[in-house]
């Protein structure tokens, strides 16, 4: 019931087949970018329609539309809130993650002036909010801190992941804390290679830091898109404050939420726009209610079938690796395997070397391939010229590997014969690449 786009043949991407579904076409495309984006689940582009043809009214409106609208979005709240271990109350839709996430930091900074002020203190002098993050953020975080930094409006240390883990480990995010220290934020889940943070383990001791702390609460956040929908998320379990929510991560379409603990009762929250009131004016504007009715569906289908959804990425995922390794041999390196370490049950970072462990890079090997659609990284590092992976590389992983790595990541309707496929499909490539070398 998923329709998945590239399941036509290159001569027929112009004007795809009708109903052309994941196992109809026998020389189709196979797609295992799941990391980057996921198409959209058949319950969710009805709930989508529904909402469209029945919910266009406004939400703040009295006649049928409207409240049929408000009550669809107040649906949506609730399921999304039970994805991630919260009450309704909780839930702050947004266009997607990367507003999310800039709310969070636009936050942690009014939280220190106003905190400051609260103590009798001045907004001006030579102290700034200190944000403590990773240096394996996805942009929004990354480049949300930067700014911060650049523009001198807070201090910001990246902590490197450890080299044997690819973890950021708790005891060096604790090493990092200041007195001015307003926010520390770390992604549940590594979206390159996969690995899980120990963002529990960190929220335990930094709220250890907050109860002997008189004014200054120190925010917690993690960007939990590349976990929901592979692996369990509770944010009371995990103890942070804001969790980042990406639908279209999920099989759901491209809108975010964020988890707020309590916003502006246990935690602070102060909006980036202004304008109408609606999400309590935390985040004003007319809601989109056909995309957080998809959003909502999407989130129940996660609730319903997770461990239905994990365990088919898991045997999927273990039997490609297995693939690789039968058909390359030595020439393999699993950048996603790291000792104590976790990772997500449907990511893979491989790199294929070539005779003589030569450097093919990662994005010739896939130019060669003729079926499979897959990445060298990040979406939104495909401005890299084509460099090795920074993540790759703080994460240990020479550069000769990482120059050649690939992201593949399998979803829910993966099958084996979909894996058989894809190897042959590198085993070929990488042949054409290393008899032209």
């Amino acid at each position: 019931s998923l329709f998945l786009p590239g399941c036509w043949t290159t001569s027929e991407q112009a004007s795809p087949p009708q109903g052309c579904f994941v196992h109809d076409c026998p020389e189709r495309e196979i797609y295992m970018d799941y990391n980057a984006t996921t198409p959209l689940e058949a319950e969710v582009v009805q709930t989508i329609s529904e909402a469209l043809w029945e919910a266009w009214g406004n939400p703040s409106s009295s006649y049928p539309a409207g409240l049929k609208a408000k009550a669809m979005i107040q649906q949506s709240r609730e399921s999304v809130a039970r994805l991630v271990g919260g009450q309704a109350q909780d839930i702050i839709f947004t266009s997607g993650g990367t507003e999310a996430n800039n709310m969070v930091f636009h936050t942690a900074v009014e939280h220190f002036w106003r905190s400051r002020e609260a103590a009798g203190q001045t907004r001006h002098g030579n102290v700034l909010p200190h944000i403590i993050t990773s240096n394996v953020e996805h942009d929004s975080v990354k480049l949300a801190a930067e700014h911060l930094r650049t523009n001198g409006k807070a201090d910001v240390t990246f902590v490197s992941v450890s080299r044997e883990s690819a973890r950021v480990e708790a005891q060096d995010v604790m090493a990092a804390v200041r007195p001015n220290t307003c926010l520390v934020s770390v992604m549940l889940a590594n979206n390159e290679t996969g690995v899980v943070m120990p963002v529990q383990q960190i929220c335990e001791q930094v709220q250890a830091v907050n109860r002997r702390r008189q004014e200054l609460r120190i925010l917690l956040h993690t960007d939990a898109a590349q976990a929901l929908g592979k692996i369990p998320v509770s944010a009371r379990h995990l103890g942070v404050d804001f969790l980042t929510i990406v639908g279209h991560k999920f099989y759901g379409p491209r809108i975010g939420a964020l988890y707020v603990d309590g916003p502006n009762s246990r935690t602070p929250l102060y909006p980036l726009l202004f304008g109408g009131g609606q999400e309590r004016s935390f985040r004003p504007g007319t809601e989109n209610t056909a995309m957080i009715a998809g959003l909502g569906k999407a989130a129940e289908l996660v609730s319903a079938h997770l461990s239905d959804y994990a365990a088919h990425m898991q045997e999927t995922r273990l039997y490609l690796e297995d693939r690789l390794k039968a058909v390359f041999g030595d020439q393999i390196r699993f950048n996603s395997h790291h000792p104590g370490s976790d990772i997500l049950p449907n990511t893979c970072n491989v790199s294929i070397l070539g005779p003589g462990f030569q450097v093919l890079e990662g994005w010739k090997v896939l130019s060669r391939c003729t079926r499979l659609l897959a990445s060298v990284g990040a979406a939104c590092h495909t401005h890299s010229s084509n460099r090795p992976s920074q993540v790759l590389l703080s994460c240990g992983v020479p550069d000769a590997v990482a120059a050649n790595a690939l992201r593949l990541s399998v979803g829910r309707t993966t099958t084996r014969a979909d894996v058989d496929a894809v190897v042959e499909d590198l085993k070929e490539a990488v042949q054409l690449l290393s008899t032209s070398c």
